[in-house]
C-alpha cells in the first residue's frame, strides 16, 4: 500500500538540520474512523481514493515527511535552511548539523571520523576529488546557490556504497521549476583583518581577476618538449646554452615578485538563475539554469613555530619562530544547466554542473630559524585552479506497485598548480642585510603539478510493494551499481643552482633581479631539475555492487528494514617514471577484495509522534590513492612532505545506533541517540623528522573504538507576545550537542607494516588510548531565530572542542587545533520598490573574533604551529525574482 501524503513544507519556520532516524508506522483506523491529528494534516491514502484496500493511517502526525520516508539516522537541510543560515557553500552549511565539524574549511568530519571515512554524492552519483591528498571531494566547491538541499546519512543502508564510516553527504541540485522564474542577486563582503588592510600580492596574468590564466603560466615550449621526450633537465642531457635558454623562458617578475598592498579590496559576488516549463498535452518539459561569480580575499597575519623536546626537562621548546603574512585571492565560477521531462508518473532528468575555483596565494615569512642560526625571510607565490564538471542522466518510473529508477553519470575534477615558487634569504648581521640562501637543503624552487580525477558511474534500483492489510506495505527492493574511478597525477620541480660562489651584490638582489636573464648563464645560475624520478602515478578503483533489501511492518507500529550489499572492488596504483633513462619501481600490489555487508534497522512507533529505532551494519573504508603512493608530495598548507604506504589495507567497521525521537508539534522535536563503532585496521598518520625535513606517512593501526551520544531539540514559539511590536513575530530555538570519544588500541601481539615494508610492533607507533586524528569530543550547535511575514533573523553558534590535526614528529606531542566558538548572525528582509519585489540579506560572521590556532604542549612548554586572526566578516546581498 502506498501512502500519498500532503506536504508539510508550509511550516511556520522552516525545518532546519533535522537529525533523527525515522520510520513510518501505521495502524488500522478505529471503527469510529477518528484520528488524533488535525484533518488538514491527515495523510491521503490510496485506499480512500481508489477504495481497493484497507485504510491505513500514520501514528504520528508531526513526523516530518522526509523522515517518514527513511528508516535511517539522517539530517536534512532544505533550501529554506540554506537560505536562513546565510552560508556561501555546502561546507559552511554542514557545520550546523549535529555531530558534524569541518576541517580546513573544506572536509566534513562525522562523529569523530575524518574526511577519508565520509563520502559525497551529487544527486546520488559519486564525485571525484581535485585534491592530491584526498579522494573525497572538498565541499567548499559547491556554492549554495546551485543546491536545492543536502542530506547527511549517518547510519548505513545497503542502497549506498559499502565504503561508509562516518556518513554520506548527498548534495541535491535545484529541481525543475513549477513556474517560469528569473532571479538575480549581487553581494559585497568585507573582513576586519583583510578588507582595506595591508596584505601581499603579485602581478600574475591580466585575466587573474576573472579566475583564468591568460597563458602566462603555461610551461615554456623547450621545457615542455624535454618532458614530453622523457628527459630530465640537467647538464647530462642538455648543453649549457640550452639550459640557459630554458632558464630565460621561465616567467620572472610577474610571478615571483611579491608586492605589498595597503588596501585589499572588497569581496564581491553575482548570481543569476532562470527556469521555465512547457506543457505539451499531459506531459511537461522543464529547463533551468544558474550562473554565479564570486571574488574574495583572505589575509592571514600570524605566527608559525617549530619545536623540539628538551629531554632533560621533559618539555617542548620553540626552536624556529616566525611571523608571516599570507594573502589569497579566491575567484570562483559556477554554472548549472538542467532539463527534465515528466510524462504520467514518470520523469527523466539531465543535470550538468560546472565549478571553477582559482586561488592566488602570496606568502611572506620572516623570523629565527635554528637550522640557519639566524633570521630568515621566505617568499612564496602560487596559484591553484580547481575545476569540477558533472553530467548526470537519471530516470524514475512509477508503475503502481513497481518503481524503477536508473542513473548514469560522468564527473571529472582537475587541479593545476603551475609556477609554485619559493625563495629564501638569510639575514647577515655583519652587513645588516638579507642574502640569498643558496644551500641545497632549502626549497629555492619552482613546482609544476597537475591532477585529473574521473568517475564514471551507473546504477539501477527496483522496488516492488506487496499489500500487507492493516499495516505498511512490504517493499522488496534490489539494485546494482558500477563505479570506475581513475586518477592521473604529475609533479615536477625546477631550481636554479649557483655555478660558483655568488657575488655579494647578487646575493642582496631583489628576487626579480636575482633571477633576471643576465644572471642565468653557465657562470652564475644554471637551471636543474630535482624532480623525484617517480613523481607521477596513475591510480584506479573499480567497484561492482549489488544489494537486496526488505522493508516491512511485521506487526503494527514496528517497522523493520534489513538487507545485504555485495561488493567486488579492485584498487591499483601504477608508479610512472617521468624519465626514459630511469626505470619505475615495482608497482604496489593491487587491492582486490569482495565483501558482503549487512544492515538492519528496527523502528518501534510506540506512542503518537514517539519512536525508538535500533540499527546495526557492517561497512568498509578503502585506502586513498595518495596514501598508497610511495612517492613524496609537498603539501603547501601544512608545509609537510607526504609519503605513501603501499602496504595499507581496507578498514572494517561494525556500526551500532540507537535513538529516541519525539515530534511534539509541527516542525518541533526532541531526539536522543547513542552510537558505537568498532574499527579494524583504521588508517592513521605517522610523522618522522629527518633534520629539518618533516615527513608524514600512513599505517594501519590494529583497531579503534568510537562511541558517543547526540541530543537535539527544536521548538517554535508562536504567539509568544500578544501585544506590542513583537506580536507579529514567531521565534525558533534549536540546539544540539554531540559527545564522542575514540580510542586506539594496540596489544603486545599486534604488528603493523611500515611504508618500507618492515614488520614492527604496533606499540612502536600506536599509543593505546590515543584519540583518532581529527576527533573532537564535544560538538554543539545553537540557533535562535525570529520571523514575520517580511523578515527573518537568526543567531547561530557553532562549537567544536580540541582535536588532533596532525601527529607530532617522533617523540613530540600531537598538533592540536582548537576550533573554539563561532557566532554568526543572519538577517533577511523582503520589500517592494518600483513595483518589484526585493530581498536584502545581511550576515555578520565570527562575532566573537575567534582566532585560528594549532599548537603543541608538553611539560609546561608550548609551540604555536600556526595562529592567525580570522577576523569578523560582513556581507550584504540584494536579490530579486521576476
Amino acid at each position: 500500500m502506498k501512502i500519498r501524503r500532503r506536504s508539510l513544507s508550509a511550516l511556520l519556520i522552516a525545518t532546519s538540520a533535522l537529525i533523527a532516524p525515522s520510520a513510518l508506522a501505521q495502524e488500522p483506523v478505529a471503527e469510529t474512523g477518528a484520528t488524533d491529528q488535525p484533518p488538514s494534516e491527515q495523510p491521503v491514502l490510496e485506499d480512500e481514493l481508489e477504495g481497493e484496500r484497507d485504510v491505513v493511517v500514520v501514528r504520528g502526525s508531526y513526523i516530518p515527511e522526509p523522515l517518514q520516508d527513511t528508516s535511517e539516522v539522517a539530517a536534512f537541510l532544505t533550501g529554506e535552511d540554506l537560505d536562513r543560515q546565510g552560508d556561501s557553500n555546502a561546507a559552511e552549511s554542514l557545520t550546523r548539523v549535529p555531530g558534524l565539524s569541518i576541517a580546513e574549511g573544506r572536509f566534513v568530519y562525522v562523529r569523530g571520523l575524518g574526511e577519508r571515512y565520509s563520502s559525497a554524492v551529487l544527486n546520488g552519483s559519486p564525485l571525484p576529488s581535485p585534491e592530491p591528498l584526498q579522494r573525497v571531494v572538498p565541499l567548499d566547491l559547491f556554492p549554495n546557490s546551485v543546491l536545492g538541499g543536502v542530506m547527511v546519512q549517518k547510519s548505513y543502508s545497503v542502497e549506498f556504497p559499502g565504503e561508509f564510516g562516518g556518513g554520506v553527504v548527498d548534495l541535491s541540485t535545484i529541481d525543475l521549476p513549477d513556474e517560469p522564474y528569473l532571479e538575480a542577486s549581487m553581494g559585497f563582503g568585507a573582513n576586519s583583518k583583510t578588507t582595506l588592510q595591508t596584505g601581499y600580492t603579485h602581478n600574475g596574468s591580466d585575466s587573474d581577476p576573472l579566475g583564468f590564466d591568460d597563458g602566462l603560466r603555461k610551461i615554456p615550449f623547450r621545457i615542455r618538449e624535454a618532458w614530453n621526450n622523457g628527459q630530465r633537465i640537467s647538464a647530462t642531457n642538455f648543453t649549457p646554452i640550452e639550459l640557459q635558454d630554458m632558464g630565460h623562458s621561465l616567467e620572472n617578475a610577474k610571478l615571483r615578485l611579491t608586492q605589498r598592498n595597503d588596501s585589499i579590496p572588497l569581496d564581491g559576488s553575482a548570481d543569476i538563475a532562470a527556469g521555465n516549463i512547457f506543457d505539451i498535452g499531459d506531459n511537461r518539459i522543464g529547463i533551468y539554469g544558474a550562473v554565479g561569480y564570486d571574488n574574495g580575499w583572505k589575509t592571514k597575519d600570524g605566527i608559525q613555530q617549530g619545536g623540539r623536546v628538551e629531554t632533560s626537562l621533559g618539555q617542548i621548546q620553540v626552536k624556529d619562530d616566525y611571523n608571516y603574512t599570507s594573502t589569497d585571492n579566491n575567484v570562483g565560477w559556477n554554472a548549472l544547466l538542467g532539463a527534465g521531462l515528466q510524462f504520467g508518473e514518470h520523469e527523466v532528468k539531465w543535470t550538468n554542473l560546472w565549478i571553477h575555483k582559482a586561488s592566488k596565494e602570496t606568502y611572506r615569512r620572516y623570523g629565527f630559524d635554528e637550522g640557519a642560526g639566524s633570521n630568515v625571510l621566505t617568499e612564496r607565490t602560487a596559484r591553484y585552479e580547481r575545476e569540477l564538471y558533472s553530467s548526470q542522466l537519471a530516470g524514475a518510473f512509477d508503475f503502481g506497485d513497481l518503481d524503477i529508477s536508473w542513473r548514469a553519470a560522468f564527473a571529472q575534477t582537475a587541479r593545476e598548480a603551475p609556477y609554485e615558487w619559493e625563495v629564501r634569504y638569510v639575514f647577515d648581521d655583519t652587513i645588516d642585510r638579507y642574502l640569498y640562501d643558496a644551500s641545497s637543503r632549502v626549497r629555492n624552487q619552482t613546482n609544476f603539478s597537475d591532477l585529473t580525477d574521473e568517475v564514471g558511474s551507473s546504477g539501477l534500483d527496483v522496488s516492488y510493494s506487496l499489500p500487507n492489510p492493516g499495516v505498511r506495505d512490504t517493499v522488496l527492493s534490489a539494485g546494482i551499481a558500477h563505479l570506475d574511478n581513475s586518477r592521473k597525477s604529475d609533479s615536477r620541480t625546477l631550481r636554479f643552482t649557483p655555478a660558483v660562489g655568488l657575488p655579494l651584490a647578487v646575493q642582496q638582489s631583489r628576487v626579480d633581479y636575482l633571477f633576471a636573464d643576465y644572471n642565468i648563464n653557465p657562470d652564475r645560475f644554471v637551471l636543474a631539475e630535482t624532480t623525484n624520478a617517480f613523481g607521477a602515478y596513475n591510480a584506479s578503483l573499480e567497484v561492482f555492487g549489488a544489494y537486496a533489501k526488505v522493508d516491512m511492518e511485521p506487526i503494527p507500529f514496528v517497522r523493520t528494514s534489513f538487507g545485504v550489499r555485495g561488493e567486488r572492488a579492485v584498487e591499483r596504483l601504477d608508479i610512472r617514471s617521468l624519465f626514459a633513462s630511469e626505470a619505475a619501481p615495482i608497482d604496489p600490489p593491487k587491492l582486490k577484495e569482495a565483501y558482503y555487508l549487512p544492515a538492519a534497522t528496527i523502528t518501534w512507533n510506540f506512542l503518537d509522534d514517539m519512536q525508538l529505532r535500533f540499527g546495526a551494519s557492517q561497512t568498509i573504508g578503502r585506502p586513498q590513492f595518495r596514501e598508497l603512493a610511495p612517492q613524496s608530495y609537498l603539501d603547501p598548507d601544512s608545509d609537510r612532505i607526504f609519503f605513501g604506504n603501499p602496504n595499507l589495507r581496507d578498514t572494517r567497521f561494525t556500526n551500532l545506533d540507537a535513538r529516541y525521537e519525539f515530534f511534539y508539534g509541527t516542525g518541533q522535536y526532541f531526539t536522543l541517540g547513542a552510537f558505537y563503532k568498532d574499527v579494524k585496521r583504521p588508517v592513521e598518520s605517522i610523522v618522522v623528522q629527518q633534520g629539518n625535513t618533516v615527513q608524514q606517512s600512513f599505517i594501519n593501526a590494529p583497531k579503534a573504538k568510537i562511541s558517543g551520544a547526540e541530543v537535539e531539540i527544536k521548538h517554535v514559539f508562536d504567539g509568544l507576545f500578544q501585544d506590542g511590536w513583537l506580536a507579529p513575530y514567531s521565534f525558533l530555538m534549536q540546539a544540539s550537542y554531540t559527545y564522542s570519544t575514540s580510542e586506539l588500541e594496540a596489544s603486545p601481539r599486534d604488528i603493523i607494516i611500515t611504508p618500507t615494508g618492515s614488520v614492527v610492533d604496533a606499540a612502536s607507533y600506536i599509543v593505546t588510548g590515543s584519540r583518532l586524528q581529527g576527533q573532537s569530543e564535544h560538538v554543539a550547535n545553537f540557533q535562535l531565530g525570529f520571523e514575520d511575514e517580511v523578515s527573518q533573523g537568526t543567531l547561530l553558534l557553532t562549537y567544536a572542542s580540541e582535536r588532533s590535526s596532525a601527529r607530532g614528529p617522533e617523540g613530540q606531542p600531537d598538533i592540536i587545533q582548537d576550533p573554539g566558538v563561532i557566532v554568526d548572525f543572519v538577517y533577511r528582509r523582503d520589500f517592494e520598490n518600483w513595483g518589484q519585489g526585493f530581498s536584502l540579506k545581511f550576515k555578520a560572521g565570527n562575532l566573537l573574533d575567534e582566532d585560528y590556532i594549532e599548537n603543541q604542549t608538553l611539560g609546561g612548554g608550548e609551540v604555536i604551529i600556526n595562529q592567525y586572526d580570522l577576523g569578523r566578516s560582513y556581507s550584504l546581498e540584494l536579490s530579486t525574482k521576476f
